[in-house]
């Protein structure tokens, strides 16, 4: 029996953008699109631009699909204009997208929640005063220092080298030799004004998914390259999946659980996909929440829905539900 469309509003698949992740996006709008239109959703797709506002009133969206991945789709800019228009979006609310995409202040959210977070700190990209307030030192959090005036991190090498507001291992690098940091440091500027360095954690990427306020299940990836990197995640053939994840019965549970509690903590809705490390000796770390994970053929959410019995259209389906 075919289920009823959850609306006859004409809903806005909302894709491309200016983000350096536009090309995914695409990808991810054209899936979502096909999707809602075997549904039997009067659906229209939308490439964001700076006419958006206008292409919204023309189209006559009334309920919006975000298939937008990073900057200003994914960081709670364009949900900010939806909220002034009206008009209902899938996806994490505006405070919710801002912090997820902010991987220095999410970090600080899962601290106070007791997660467990790898040893970082953050350089700004200017010339600014360098050094660590009391605050910083009270609370435990690293220092944010300035570029050139910044400490070596106090955690042994490798590091792990990123960007502190993109998606999709946009610029991360892994610095092994020290003498790697200066090049490295000016290159990820180029992305953004922030640079995170991380420890490197060694061992498996595990990553769960999380529809409404329950737990999906995981997936392990296995790149075959030297890390999960973008190339990894969007090539086909270049990652190995195994669902179930192959990590202890005891360590699974335990990221299902800290999945849900970061997704709750940081006041995420709809569907999302917390990502993390589990070392060689089980420790768990969370890496980050994403609001509006891929929906590609290749993207983790959708085989993660599809181990667990959902196919393509029936996330489609709930995720458009869960927006109303």
């Amino acid at each position: 029996m075919t289920r009823k469309p959850a609306t006859t509003k004409k809903i806005g698949v909302l894709m491309g953008g200016t983000s350096s992740e536009r090309d995914v996006s695409i990808r991810s709008g054209l899936a979502i699109y096909q999707g809602l239109q075997e549904l039997g959703y009067n659906s229209a797709l939308v490439d964001v631009g700076k006419d958006i506002v206008q292409v919204l009133k023309k189209e006559k969206v009334k309920v919006a699909f975000l298939a937008l991945h990073g900057g200003l789709g994914e960081n709670g800019a364009v949900q900010g204009m939806l909220e002034v228009l009206g008009i209902p979006y899938t996806g994490s609310c505006v405070l919710a997208s801002a912090l997820a995409m902010d991987k220095e202040v999410s970090k600080k959210i899962f601290a106070y929640h007791g997660l467990n977070t790898a040893p970082f700190l953050v350089v700004h990209k200017g010339k600014k005063k360098k050094g660590r307030s009391d605050k910083h030192r009270e609370t435990g959090f690293r220092g944010v220092f300035t570029y050139p005036d910044f400490p070596e991190p106090d955690f042994k090498l490798p590091w792990v080298m990123k960007p502190a507001a993109e998606g999709s291992s946009i610029g991360v690098s892994i610095i092994r030799d020290k003498a790697e940091m200066t090049p490295t440091i000016e290159k990820t500027f180029e992305i953004g004004s922030r640079v995170m360095i991380e420890k490197f954690i060694k061992g498996k990427e595990v990553h769960i998914g999380i529809l409404g306020n329950r737990v999906l299940g995981g997936v392990e990836v296995r790149p075959s390259l030297e890390f999960y990197n973008y190339e990894a995640k969007y090539t086909s053939g270049l990652t190995d999946y195994i669902m179930p994840p192959e990590i202890e019965d005891e360590t699974y549970e335990q990221a299902k659980a800290a999945a849900l509690q970061a997704h709750m903590a940081l006041g995420c809705s709809g569907a999302t996909r917390v990502d993390f490390m589990v070392d060689e000796s089980n420790v768990l770390y969370i890496l980050e929440v994403n609001t509006l994970p891929g929906m590609t053929t290749t993207s983790l959410l959708p085989k993660i829905a599809k181990s667990e019995g959902l196919s393509f259209n029936d996330l489609i389906e709930e995720i458009v539900r869960l927006a109303l």
